[in-house]
């Protein structure tokens, strides 16, 4: 099972006089053991099954899958005045 993070503006940068915001994407993370091929529903999911002294699970048996998804970006052209 994967979970979902909300992207959001994280900042801004100014370019050219003209403040634009800067944007972390939407993130998919699909944690999975790779022994045994759980999914995990979070990060808090898989630390707690690596602390649990019943599994013989690892930090290194945690697989995380990241997909990033972009906004769409606005592009134009310009002549540039000499």
């Amino acid at each position: 099972m994967s979970f979902k993070e909300k992207g959001k503006i994280i900042g801004h940068v100014n370019i050219d006089g003209k403040m634009i915001p800067k944007y972390r994407g939407d993130t998919e993370i699909t944690l999975t053991n790779t022994k045994t091929g759980k999914e995990y529903n979070s990060d808090k999911e898989a630390e707690d099954d690596v602390a649990n002294p019943a599994t013989d699970t690892v930090k290194e048996d945690i697989r995380r899958d990241v997909k990033i998804t972009v906004p769409k970006l606005v592009m134009g052209s310009a002549t540039l005045k000499e």
